[in-house]
């Protein structure tokens, strides 16, 4: 019967399970992600090689005409070292790591999820996948409620392949597009275009796209696009809305 049991467990009938179990479902970027981690053996002993956690999101790749999703790791944590699990024996295994900052915010059709790996030798691996919600950290949060307050509409936000120039940080990164819809930039800004690079909690770079209504030979050479950098920290937070109209005017 024993060697029955070991046969139907190294096809996944009656092998060991995982079920992680989330401190909650919505996280700050750069907060500390906590839980336990349920493991449940099956009906026969077995040697677990390793637990592992992975982090992972989606981002959109243009090849040619064609547009598909592509899934990054964006980090991955080893839990456990080796360890053997009997028939019905039930482990808790705590765990918690700091959302990396390269983490995108949950917008649109960016997922961020959690997925549990169990490595036993001679099974099917088993595994379990949570998704959590990300939003912006309070210095992200200042500029996008400053760029609102100027008079500009969040019109999409899409997590993209990144340019190679961009990698160093992670395969893709996030672009925030706004419209201005009132205020002293309509008329004045086609479209106005966001992508945050966070040093730590308290430094954010951001790369700033101005698509301006050009007139003249700006507008009859094409020359309405421009490329800036913005480097904020959160020294800024309680005067944003001036230091991002300031930064508008300078450029446009």
């Amino acid at each position: 019967m024993s060697v029955f049991n070991k046969m139907l467990a190294s096809i996944g009938i009656g092998n060991a399970k995982v079920d992680t179990k989330l401190e909650k479902s919505q996280y700050t970027l750069g907060e500390t992600v906590s839980g336990i981690i349920d493991v449940q053996g099956g009906t026969v002993e077995q040697k677990i090689d390793e637990i592992y956690l992975t982090l992972h999101t989606n981002y959109e790749v243009e090849n040619d005409d064609h547009t598909y999703q592509k899934t990054a790791t964006i980090n991955r944590y080893l839990l456990t070292q080796p360890f053997v699990i009997g028939p019905n024996e039930t482990k808790e295994i705590p765990f918690s790591f700091q959302l990396p900052f390269e983490t995108p915010l949950t917008y649109a059709k960016t997922k961020i999820w959690i997925k549990t790996g169990m490595d036993i030798k001679n099974a099917i691996d088993p595994t379990d996948q949570d998704y959590i919600r990300v939003v912006a950290n309070p210095l992200i949060d200042s500029v996008l409620h400053a760029v609102k307050e100027l008079g500009f509409r969040l019109r999409e936000v899409d997590c993209e392949e990144a340019p190679f120039r961009f990698r160093t940080y992670a395969p893709y990164f996030q672009e925030f597009e706004f419209v201005p819809v009132s205020g002293a930039f309509r008329g004045r800004l086609k479209e106005l275009e966001f992508v945050f690079f966070v040093k730590n909690e308290q430094a954010l770079e951001v790369l700033v796209e101005l698509d301006r209504k050009s007139r003249g030979f700006a507008a009859l050479f094409g020359d309405s696009e421009k490329n800036v950098r913005l480097s904020l920290t959160s020294h800024d937070i309680p005067n944003m809305k001036h230091r991002i109209n300031d930064f508008l005017i300078r450029y446009i």
